[in-house]
């Protein structure tokens, strides 16, 4: 955590008008924010103590979770999430000006995530048009600014078309009209963001692995534990624990804080059933 009066530093998925970057300038508008290329770059920026916190994306309302995030904060970090921004994503078909009125396009750019969350668009209009991925939809943005001799297009949001003096050639050409992505606040340190403007209600993340002996019935009794307390999961998910086919883990969203009396109940509970817990602590939920 940065003193006092020190300046706030931020690692987000870059470049500059990135998703990422909206929803880290949510919450640190007076920080210093320092874009990244890659996820695991900016989760490990703020495990050396490069920055303060990380913002990264965990999860999206079309596409699911973002395995390399969830994998990463399992296998390789040991971060708390400090607090989660929850924004609106609009995607948008962007070109350099100069190929405004071209025929077509010799490629699209963008990330992965984002060329799936706008799948019916590209299938049916740019059907013979091959689709390339990038890092991130700021850098496909960047990259199609950079090279107004090629007809090529990015998938993206206004803000970069506005950075990069991109043209927004389509609007809104996501699938679905819902479409949300969570992002996470990772801090070194355990404990929730100060900022105003959250949710009343502060919720937990888990990662649970069960006990070794595989025994039938395991994930119902660790489901159990959550149930008959009255602590409602918003979230669970599976993820392979790269030990071998058949292995999982379970993420898990609880909506109640860590230091309520019936979660520390739960935890008992599950490390007596042989479970091993990995918490990513409490934190509170803005909207982006």
């Amino acid at each position: 955590m940065p003193g006092k009066n020190a300046e706030i530093t931020v690692s987000f998925l870059g470049p500059k008008a990135s998703f990422t970057h909206l929803a880290a300038s949510r919450l640190f508008a007076e920080g210093r924010l320092v874009p990244y290329t890659s996820i695991p770059e900016c989760i490990e920026a703020v495990s050396e103590g490069a920055v303060d916190y990380a913002v990264v994306p965990i999860e999206n309302a079309l596409e699911g979770s973002v395995p390399l995030t969830v994998d990463y904060l399992f296998h390789d970090a040991e971060l708390f999430v400090a607090a989660e921004v929850t924004s609106p994503i609009e995607q948008h078909l962007l070109v350099h000006p100069e190929n405004a009125d071209a025929d077509g396009f010799e490629a699209i750019y963008s990330h992965p995530h984002a060329l799936a969350q706008c799948h019916k668009f590209l299938y049916y209009t740019y059907r013979s048009t091959p689709l390339e991925q990038m890092t991130s939809t700021a850098a496909a943005a960047k990259m199609v600014s950079e090279l107004p001799e090629r007809a090529i297009a990015a998938v993206g949001n206004e803000f970069a078309a506005k950075t990069y003096g991109l043209t927004v050639l389509e609007r809104n050409i996501h699938d679905f009209h819902f479409n949300h992505t969570r992002f996470f606040v990772l801090s070194r340190a355990a404990g929730k963001l100060g900022q105003p403007g959250h949710r009343e209600n502060a919720k937990t993340t888990l990662m649970i692995s069960l006990p070794a002996d595989d025994r039938s019935g395991a994930l119902h009794q660790v489901l159990s534990v959550f149930a008959w307390r009255q602590l409602n999961l918003s979230k669970i998910e599976s993820r392979p624990l790269k030990t071998g086919l058949g292995d999982y883990f379970f993420i898990v969203d609880v909506e109640e804080d860590l230091s309520a009396k019936m979660m520390q109940g739960a935890f008992e509970e599950l490390e007596a059933l042989g479970c091993s817990v990995k918490s990513l602590g409490s934190y509170y939920t803005y909207e982006g």
